[in-house]
């Protein structure tokens, strides 16, 4: 039995057709931003591996690479909370569950990305004492 809808009519009502220009542009652009960053982070984990506490906490105290690496973390956590909604919106199809995992991803990223930003600025300002 043939169906005499048009291919335009069978698509409708699954997914409005200009939403995901949007957050496509928003995952390469973070990408783009996390080459450099990522580099820049490499190089400063390379320079302070074979220092310690007090030469990690003199090396994030200076203000071009605490902005640096908050820069770092903030692009970065964007970029997964980004990558893991695009998954949840592929791959779970049942309402209830994706809007719960996409809620967790929020949360989970924000959290996470403010515990490390929050443990940066605290190693910046108080330096060597714990």
């Amino acid at each position: 039995m043939s169906s005499y809808r048009t291919p335009l009519s069978r698509a409708r009502g699954h997914g409005a057709a200009r939403e995901g220009a949007h957050h496509w542009l928003a995952e390469r652009l973070s990408a783009v931003a996390m080459a450099p960053l990522v580099l820049w982070g490499v190089f400063g984990v390379i320079h302070l591996a074979a220092g310690d506490y007090q030469t990690a906490a003199d090396w994030i105290s200076q203000v071009q690479n605490l902005v640096l690496m908050i820069l770092l973390l903030v692009v970065g956590f964007w970029h997964m909370h980004a990558g893991m909604r695009v998954i949840v919106e592929d791959y779970i199809q049942k309402t209830f569950s994706r809007v719960s995992l996409l809620i967790l991803n929020l949360f989970v990223c924000v959290l996470a990305g403010s515990l490390a930003i929050f443990s940066l600025i605290r190693v910046a300002l108080l330096g060597g004492a714990l």
